[in-house]
């Protein structure tokens, strides 16, 4: 079997192509969206929200939010 390599330009092309056509140009960007670089630093704005929160803790608020809803 002798695979052609393309570019990976080529690839994200002809995929946003595909997406479009499929999907529309709005859904198309949602999704796209979904992988862009964001800002700020994650990992130290979750321990400021959570602090020393346990996961059943967690868990358990989370719970208690939705059944609140």
């Amino acid at each position: 079997m002798n695979m052609q390599v393309r570019p990976v330009s080529e690839i994200s092309r002809r995929a946003t192509h595909i997406l479009f056509k499929e999907m529309g140009i709005v859904d198309t960007i949602r999704f796209f969206n979904q992988f862009s670089i964001g800002q700020g630093n994650y990992t130290k704005e979750r321990e400021k929200w959570l602090g020393d929160i346990s996961l059943d803790e967690a868990i358990s608020q989370i719970k208690s939010h939705r059944e609140n809803a």
